[in-house]
């Protein structure tokens, strides 16, 4: 059964950093693109991050520079690596499948105090 497991957010200062993890259940790790994505408040979810099977990994221009994808395939992960973290990047922070399939997790809270 599809599952995925969001981890590792928390309450950072302006310019901190934050690494998150995504176990993902139910389906192997190496036959699909991923993604990360936030929501934050009265906001639409929004992609911050996408892995293509290859492992190609694209960004918006919000965060290019200082987020960074990546996975085990061996051990069925997701990691998100976020250094200079502004106010802005406070949201819930989601990983999925770059089209959205699976059951969507409880996500992690990232908060970013300016």
């Amino acid at each position: 059964q599809e599952h995925l497991v969001e981890s590792g957010g928390g309450l950072v200062q302006a310019g901190g950093s934050l690494r998150l993890s995504c176990v993902v259940s139910g389906i192997d790790l190496a036959l699909f693109a991923m993604g990360w994505y936030r929501q934050a408040p009265g906001k639409q979810r929004e992609t911050v991050a996408l892995v293509s099977r290859g492992g190609i990994t694209t960004y918006p221009d919000s965060v290019k520079g200082r987020f960074t994808a990546s996975r085990d395939v061996a051990k069925n992960m997701m990691y998100l690596q976020m250094v200079s973290l502004k106010a802005e990047d406070t949201a819930v922070y989601y990983c999925n499948t770059d089209t959205q399939t699976l059951p969507w997790g409880q996500g992690t809270q990232v908060t970013v105090s300016s």
